[in-house]
């Protein structure tokens, strides 16, 4: 059960991935940041990037008695995903900065793979 929920969370991030680097094509004209182009194109990829990372987690999670383990580091990614890659589409598109977002995103994502390495590593 614990598995399906992280392939869907994965396959949905993934979703949203595509359409936002769809988005972000055409975004990066209405932006107010003077880089917003490249601060567009680093969130999309994270974003794709740890989306295949979800899926990944929810893959390996099959048939082990602990995947709820697997759901704390998937948790972990989707949130760096919503923080990291959020904070830099708020930056890019209204010029603000958002504070101390992005790196709390990206302490989120080196958490998320520490977890799954540890899931990994304890799998029975």
């Amino acid at each position: 059960m614990i598995e399906r929920a992280i392939l869907a969370a994965g396959a949905i991030a993934m979703a949203a991935g595509v359409a936002l680097g769809a988005d972000a094509a055409h975004a990066g004209k209405d932006a107010v940041h003077p880089e917003a182009a490249r601060l567009l194109l680093t969130a999309v990829q994270y974003h794709l990037v740890h989306g295949l990372g979800i899926l990944a987690i929810g893959l390996a999670s099959r048939g082990d008695a602990a995947a709820r383990r697997y759901a704390i580091a998937a948790a972990l990614l989707l949130a760096g995903i919503v923080l990291f890659c959020g904070s830099l589409w708020y930056l890019a598109l209204t010029g603000h900065s958002p504070g101390a977002v992005a790196p709390a995103g990206g302490l989120a994502f080196i958490a998320g793979w520490i977890a799954f390495a540890a899931c990994v590593l304890l799998r029975r």
